[in-house]
Parts: structure tokens; sequence; C-alpha cells
């Protein structure tokens, strides 16, 4: 029997890793849900919006490399694309396949609901084209062609591809094209990757302190392991910067520490920008990265490897790919043994007089917490910021949305990344206002029986905004007060260990009972309503060039 449009697609994604697939019901999707649901080894995961069904795909992505999504044509896809811009920022692959109306009633331009009532069934498609490195609309005579294009490109590009399905199209047996020829995966120019490797190589090899940055393409198109086998041969050091925290194990001991520009971490700064030779790997110098723009690295002294290009001072070596650069290097590279820096975490806990939560004893305690493998999502704003420069115990992975930066996010990314890793630890930390967004995932924890320890910072609004803006005091930095604590029972949540903390004290003794227990934990921090990191309050006072332009 011939397979279906829809369950070819989804026996495709199957072989590429893909076992679960996030969304929201929806009647033009009907069909891609119910070929998931009737897939004996493929699980539906419903989502409670169709926006944290594209965070959760986000999360799942960064812990399995691919993820799928499934919307519902106009109203669903629309309330998915901010997360999937998000995705396609930070090189995620996404697959979004989306329901769409019958092929007749498009053709017949009639007037349906999830329009905008104007016969016009392209507007959509055409928008998602934007947030997307590859699209095409399904029919059993492209099908094969178009679904081995859709996943040759996305997994080439790191980056998220849009699939529509009429909804007649989606359940009529795929059209065998025996013409139909495998996409092929582009290879390096050979000259060009000869020149590039001898260029770096000569490079290294004049160098008298030399030190590799590598960035978070490098975990992207999974070639983690051949980078860190690249720094262990030459004994050289490596840093990361802030959007790249944990793309590499911190527990080595040629890891040095985070690299934010003039910022922070001052002994890290001045060790990089003395170096004559900076081997970034995938790594980009965005406003975050750089410390609002403030890091000083001459040119002439970088190399950096990118997914299909080579930068070695100003000379540019086009079509040469990453793994193919790794593999080289990996078979010539020197031992150097250069100069190494001790990388330093937080240090201990600091407690005050009045037993106050502060920046200044949070962020080491919830350092101490971390253990070996654990994933931490970190929400964009003074949550990621004040963990930034944790030292990460063996093989721990540190998210956060650096780039695109949409509050709300980490939440149902950490659902996501406990899909894909249900075994692992998770460890949510956010704000509250970010937690608002996208509060009702939670549920989605329970339902599948997942046992994160989730942190929400109470700052009595939008903290990181207040450090930012012309006036802190401004009333839209300020948020309706939950009882945050009491959110998870409401929710289904029934097991769960739930706790409002006010003070140190209470701080510790909740982890402690966290780490101890066999269910879910959500604690609820209690914070002065600006008691922020080192690192946040250093951005407000940044602003000038962290908006400079």
């Amino acid at each position: 029997m011939n397979l279906t449009v829809i369950e070819y697609v989804l026996n495709r994604l199957q072989e590429i890793g893909i076992n679960d697939i996030f969304g929201v019901a929806g009647d033009y999707a009907f069909p891609i849900e119910d070929a998931v649901c009737e897939n004996k080894s493929m699980r539906w995961i419903g989502n409670c919006n169709e926006l944290n069904a594209s965070y959760a795909a986000d999360g799942y992505a960064r812990i399995k490399g691919v993820a799928a999504l499934s919307t519902t044509f106009g109203v669903g896809e629309l309330s998915a694309l901010n997360g999937i811009a998000g995705a396609y920022a930070e090189h995620l692959p996404i697959f979004h396949l989306v329901g769409m109306p019958a092929s007749g009633v498009q053709k017949n331009h009639r007037l349906v609901h999830h329009t905008l009532g104007n016969g016009d069934f392209n507007v959509f498609y055409q928008m998602s084209q934007h947030l997307s490195c590859a699209h095409a609309v399904l029919t059993p005579e492209n099908c094969i062609a178009e679904t081995e294009r859709l996943i040759t490109t996305a997994l080439q590009e790191r980056r998220p591809v849009y699939l529509g399905f009429p909804s007649d199209y989606a359940i009529m047996p795929v059209m065998a094209d025996k013409n139909v020829d495998k996409p092929t995966i582009p290879k390096s120019n050979s000259g060009s990757l000869s020149a590039a490797v001898t260029a770096i190589l000569e490079k290294l090899n004049a160098s008298t302190q030399a030190c590799f940055v590598p960035g978070i393409l490098t975990a992207r198109l999974g070639l983690a392991q051949q980078v860190q086998t690249l720094i262990d041969k030459t004994g050289l050091p490596y840093t990361t910067m802030f959007m790249d925290k944990g793309v590499l194990s911190e527990s080595n001991p040629t890891y040095i520490g985070l690299y934010n520009g003039h910022l922070m971490n001052p002994k890290v700064a001045d060790f990089v920008e003395s170096c004559d030779c900076l081997v970034g790997i995938g790594a980009v110098l965005t406003d975050f990265n750089s410390g609002s723009f403030t890091a000083k690295i001459n040119s002439e002294n970088r190399i950096n490897i990118l997914s299909d290009h080579v930068i070695v001072g100003s000379a540019v070596y086009p079509q040469v790919y990453m793994n193919d650069v790794l593999d080289q290097l990996n078979k010539l590279v020197p031992t150097l043994n250069h100069k190494v820096i001790q990388a330093e975490g937080l240090g201990s806990p600091l407690l005050n007089e009045q037993d106050k939560i502060t920046a200044e004893y949070l962020y080491p305690r919830l350092e101490s917490l971390f253990r070996e493998d654990d994933i931490i999502i970190a929400e964009t704003g003074t949550a990621s910021m004040g963990l930034g420069f944790a030292l990460l115990p063996k093989n721990a992975q540190f998210h956060n949305q650096t780039l695109w930066g949409s509050i709300g996010w980490a939440t149902p990314a950490a659902f996501g990344a406990a899909i894909a890793e249900p075994n692992r630890r998770i460890i949510l930390v956010t704000g509250e206002g970010s937690h608002q967004l996208t509060a009702q995932e939670i549920s989605q924890f329970a339902r599948f029986n997942l046992k994160p320890i989730i942190f929400v910072l109470n700052n009595d609004g939008y903290l990181i905004e207040r450090l930012l803006c012309k006036d802190p005091e401004a009333y839209y930095n300020d948020l309706p007060q939950w009882n945050y604590a009491q959110l998870p029972h409401a929710l289904g949540c029934e097991d769960w260990y739930c706790q409002r903390v006010n003070s140190c004290h209470e701080l510790d003794a909740a982890i402690n009972m966290a780490q101890s227990s066999d269910h879910a934990a959500y604690i609820e921090v209690v914070m002065d309503r600006y008691a922020s990191s080192e690192l946040a309050r250093k951005l407000g006072e940044s602003v000038s060039s962290l908006y400079s332009f």
C-alpha cells in the first residue's frame, strides 16, 4: 500500500530523529494530527497555544538537533511565527507543518474561516518564506522531491522550513517519480579548503598566544566534539561568549571563562584581547556577545571558521564548510600549549544581615545546585545574565535566547527540552514578567510526567526593562501580582513541591528539598525590585553603546 503524502513526510522526519510533533489541534490540520496519532512510534505533543508550541520545538531542537511543529492555516501558523523567527535567528531546524484548506477551496477562492475573507490563500505562505530557509506546498506529485529538498536544506542551513499540506492532498497516495534525484550535499572547494587550512595553520604556528572562541554554530551543526578534539590536540585555551555558553564543557582545564567585552570578567577580556591569534569557530560578535560592543579585537588577529566560509585576517575563503575544515585541522594541527588562565565561577553565596535574597546570594547558590549533565534553561533578561558567569559542571548544557531575545521563550523551551531528554534534569530559571506570557505551559510537564526544577524570580515588574529604560518607575514596567507558587496546583501539577521564599534561609531550604524530592519543584523567589546581577546593572550603564549606531 502506498504511503500518503503526510505519512511519507512523517516517516522521513522519524528517520532524521524526530519522534515528537508539537502543536495545537486545528481543523485544516486534522490530516496531519490524525497521521501522527496513528503512527505507533510518534507522539503528538499538544501545547497550550501555538506560540508555546513553537518555543517548545525550539527547546527540543536545541537538544535533539531537529524538531517539528504542526499548526493550522492562518490563525495557527501566525501565532507560531514569532517562535519560528527565533529558531531562524538562532539556527534551529524546525519543520513547520501547516494544514491548509483543500486544493479545490483554494483554486476557487472560496470564502472560508481562518482567512482574510478575500480569497487569498497565499498570503501566509508568502509571509513565512522570509522566516524559513526553504518552503513548499506538498502534492502527491512533488512530495518525494520536495520533502528531500527541504530536509537537505534544513539540515545544511540549520534553520526552519515550511511544509504546506492542502487537506485533500495530505491523505492522497504519494506518486513515485523514478526520475527524482536526491539533493546533493555541497562539498568544499578543494582549492579554497586547502588555502584556508594552510592560512589557519600558518597563523597558529606564528602565534605566541592563541585562544579558541567556539560559537553556537558548532553545536547546531553537531560538531562540538570535533571542536573539543581540536582544542585538546593543540592544548590551547578557549573562551565562549554569552550566546555560546556551554557549547563545550566548562569543566575542561583549558576553559578560561566567559568573554563579554569589557563589561565583565576583565581578566578574561585582557587575556583574549592580548592574544595574537583568536580562532573563532561559528562565533558572532552580536551586541550581547560583545558586551555592548565593548570588545576590542584586532581583525588581523582573527580567524573565524563559519558554516560555509573561512575568514583569516582580511582574507575570505568561500565555499569551505566547517566540518571539512575541522577534519583537516584535526589531522594537521600542532601542539602549542600556550598560556592558560583558570576559569572562575561566582564564588560563595553572600548572606546579608537582613537575610534578603540578593543577586549576590541567589546566583552563586544556583551555581552550587548545578550538577553534571544538567540542562539549564535561562530566560532572556536578568535570569540569564545572573547565571552567565556561573561555572558549569561537566557536560552541563546552558541555553538562553540571546540573539532573538523573546521574553516568555524559556518556560515552553524547557518543556521541549524535557520531552527531548526526559532522563536528564531540567532546571528552568525565569523572571516573573517573562513567565506570565507562557506560564500555562507548566501544565504540560505534569501531563507528560516530567519533573523539572523551576525558579520564578519575582522582582515586582520587568527588571531588565527598568534597568535599560529612561524612567525605571514608568508604569509600563509594572505587572499584576500573581500567587505564583499556587499556579502549578491550579494547572494540574498535583504532586509538585511548590514554595514561595522570601529569605536566603528559606531559599536554601527549598533548594535542598527540591534536590531530594522525587517530584517536580516550583520555587517563587521574592526579591527587591532592583535586586539584579552585576551584568544586568552594567548593561543598564552601557545603554549608550548598546543602542549606538
